[in-house]
């Protein structure tokens, strides 16, 4: 019980962080191990009225469990975790913004008068579609080819010229800032949809796209999770390397 009672310090980002697999269990509790991952335990369990002991019972179990399955993402290079995140994550977002967008619509012309809130679902979703496209464009233009620029540098002992921003501080600021700003947003909107439970005429198209919804806000869980907790803070330190 030591142990449990030292890890109730422990910030829920690093959990997920060591162990991919936690995020299951922060996620049964409603717990935003991404966005706001740099709470500890004792101020999550604290403030949601859970059991800690129980918690941490649940998180242990699971990181006992060998399935020979987690990904050790810290291990990786930063630029093999940035083609990572580009391939899997922002082209995902990419393709089913659109998808969502055509349903939601539909949802809205054929469903609407019965239930109003999919009008303001439709407006947070594209919303948030507008925000992420402009936040990914500016990673993909700016931070991350800084970000392996300095990779670059670090393996042939060169030295890395200032960037136009000042340091890696101030983008990963940004884009931290903007990821909290997503959290909101699909908070809301898990609210907006009963945890994602279409209600009781829904059609097909009408669970399609909340299973959808919800499919892409757990893949943007893993996603920031992987730049806040991971791509990031391995960013700052590599950049003082070079000061």
């Amino acid at each position: 019980m030591k142990i449990l009672n030292e890890n109730t310090q422990k910030e829920i980002g690093q959990f997920v962080a060591d162990d991919f697999r936690t995020a299951a269990v922060f996620s049964k509790y409603k717990i935003d191990f991404c966005c706001r991952g740099n709470r500890s335990v004792e101020q999550v369990c604290k403030i949601n009225s859970i059991d800690s002991d129980m918690l941490l019972e649940e998180l242990d179990a699971i990181t006992q469990t060998n399935t020979g399955q987690n990904i050790d993402y810290r291990s990786w290079p930063l630029d093999l975790l940035i083609e990572y995140i580009e391939k899997k994550h922002h082209r995902y977002v990419e393709e089913k913004i659109p998808v969502l967008r055509q349903f939601l619509d539909k949802l809205c012309k054929v469903h609407g008068g019965r239930h109003p809130e999919l009008f303001k679902l439709n407006e947070l979703f594209t919303a948030s579609a507008g925000e992420l496209a402009s936040h990914m464009k500016k990673e993909e233009l700016v931070l991350f080819p800084f970000i392996k620029k300095m990779v670059k540098a670090k393996l042939q002992n060169e030295v890395v010229e200032a960037p136009h921003f000042g340091s890696v501080n101030n983008p990963i600021t940004m884009m931290m800032d903007e990821h909290d700003n997503e959290g909101v947003r699909f908070r809301e909107i898990e609210k907006l949809t009963d945890n994602y439970n279409p209600p009781a005429d829904a059609c097909n198209t009408y669970k399609v796209t909340y299973a959808m919804l919800q499919e892409f806000e757990q893949d943007l869980h893993l996603h920031i999770h992987l730049e806040n907790n991971i791509l990031f803070p391995g960013a700052k330190k590599l950049e003082s390397q070079f000061k």
